[in-house]
């Protein structure tokens, strides 16, 4: 073979190793779009909460449940990067309109704990499918929201037993709406440090 042959060849190949990539499997596509939804119905279930709280003068909760409202758009946008970097096709869901009003406060975080669990749920049967399709890449991206859901189910159920203890105190409630920014921000260091001590 000619060495201009050669090189020819060789270069040749190495353009197909640069584009190939490793695809992810359609059932593995289908269960991460699924998720994209999930956590994009999140974040506008927690936006229209923090709204309704705002204007029943609740502006710590809203603050709380605005960044909180935040935090699950970047988990969505994480979803749907990770989605288009393994050859699959992120889909942007269309999202049904969530709540207006609740009927109290107490409601609003019984309705974000029961979120949360069952947002951890849809999560693990993700994990059970990357598992049974061999597909560790994906099981070893899913670890951070396993992480993540362990933390948020943990700061909604200390939310809701601060709630059950203060009832229809206006008191505590008004002492609840100005330290519920202070308490995420302990709690999600208390998280920090243990994920920093494995």
């Amino acid at each position: 073979m000619k060495p201009s042959t050669q090189l020819k060849v060789n270069a040749s190949t190495n353009n197909h190793q640069t584009t190939t990539k490793i695809m992810v499997s359609k059932i593995i596509e289908k269960g991460l779009n699924s998720q994209i939804v999930s956590e994009s119905e999140s974040s506008q279930y927690y936006l229209a909460m923090a709204s309704w709280t705002e204007t029943q003068g609740f502006n710590g909760v809203a603050q709380f449940l605005y960044t909180h409202s935040d935090e699950e758009r970047i988990h969505m946008l994480k979803l749907v990067k990770y989605v288009n970097e393994r050859g699959g096709h992120a889909v942007i869901p269309a999202l049904k309109a969530p709540p207006i009003k609740f009927t109290s406060l107490k409601v609003v975080f019984e309705n974000l704990l029961n979120h949360e669990i069952k947002v951890s749920q849809q999560i693990n049967e993700l994990v059970e499918i990357c598992l049974r399709e061999k597909d560790y890449t994906t099981h070893n991206f899913l670890q951070w929201y396993v992480a993540e859901q362990i933390e948020e189910e943990a700061l909604a159920r200390l939310i809701m037993d601060k709630i059950k203890l203060i009832g229809d105190d206006k008191g505590g409630l008004y002492l609840f709406d100005r330290d519920i920014t202070g308490l995420s921000a302990s709690t999600s260091e208390g998280g920090a440090e243990k994920k920093g001590g494995k």
